[in-house]
């Protein structure tokens, strides 16, 4: 039985906090103060858990930004970068590296070119 959790399928032998690591948007942190807030210990199989505490945490996840609306929110933040022209959306619309990274040896894969 695999639990899903914001559209995503979540492992049912994994710890809690390791499976929401797998949402979009909920790293490590986050995971655990997810967990802390709903009330569920963090050492917790997702195959253990009841409904009761699925909806808790579906619960918890709603006050955060994830998955398709925070991809959403990123790719407009970097056009709006892009349409400024600033640094880094000029790096973005180049293909070059953006945070300040080496390109004379390094960002072989970012300065490939690109197949449609």
């Amino acid at each position: 039985m695999s639990v899903t959790i914001s559209g995503q399928f979540i492992a049912d032998k994994k710890h809690i906090w390791v499976g929401l690591t797998a949402i979009y948007g909920i790293g490590k942190t986050t995971a655990l103060a997810i967990c802390d807030r709903a009330g569920i210990p963090t050492d917790k199989r997702v195959s253990d858990l009841s409904e009761a505490d699925l909806d808790k945490i579906r619960q918890e996840i709603g006050h955060h930004t994830v998955e398709g609306e925070l991809r959403r929110e990123v790719a407009i933040n970097i056009k709006q970068m892009m349409d400024l022209g600033s640094y880094k959306g000029i790096r973005h619309r180049r293909g070059l590296p953006v945070n300040g990274q080496r390109t004379k040896t390094n960002a072989k894969t970012r300065k490939r070119r690109k197949r449609n």
